[in-house]
């Protein structure tokens, strides 16, 4: 019973995207902020239960960081509507997910599950601390959009955890010419 508990508190999170989504588009920066921080709670929670009662899944390696790029999207595509991050920001980290993505996809074909690592972790986590930053100045009427900063760095991060993310897989042999051939 308890095996199913982390990926429930997945679900969930993918459940709470619309709420922060209708939020922040209704400017009522408290309730997002609410929802956004159950969303973080419940990962983290998923996180622990799943390793210190060792429930981690196939399942829940590949639903975990999907529900994290899930939320952090739609949440960076709300904030590009609204005008507070430039949209070719969002492009950009459109292009690293679909390449992320498409190389996970690849991978499992060959029966291997791509875990998240500290570079990936770092740039999801600095572009929550943008959006918390975002929020934050719109809930507070602050003049100083200081925000716009910790999204180009997370953009830095998130740039740099895609070449970190080739190269991991470069080095285990899984991009060499010899191992990208589809096996009959």
């Amino acid at each position: 019973m308890l095996k199913h508990v982390p990926n429930a508190l997945t679900i969930l999170r993918f459940i709470l995207i619309p709420f922060i989504i209708v939020y922040l588009f209704q400017d009522k920066y408290m309730e997002a902020f609410i929802f956004l921080t159950a969303s973080g709670l419940t990962d983290v929670l998923d996180g622990f239960i799943a390793r210190k009662f060792d429930c981690i899944t196939n399942f829940g390696k590949l639903i975990d960081p999907l529900a994290d790029k899930t939320t952090q999207i739609s949440i960076l595509v709300t904030l590009a509507i609204k005008n507070v991050i430039p949209f070719w920001m969002l492009i950009i980290v459109f292009i690293k997910e679909f390449l992320m993505i498409a190389g996970s996809s690849f991978l499992y074909g060959k029966e291997l599950v791509v875990s998240s690592k500290w570079y990936g972790k770092l740039s999801t986590v600095i572009f929550y601390l943008a959006i918390i930053c975002s929020i934050s100045i719109r809930f507070f009427n602050l003049t100083f959009d200081f925000d716009i900063y910790v999204y180009y760095l997370a953009l830095i991060a998130t740039i740099f955890s895609l070449f970190m993310y080739f190269d991991a897989f470069y080095r285990q042999g899984y991009l060499k010419k010899e191992n990208l051939k589809i096996k009959n």
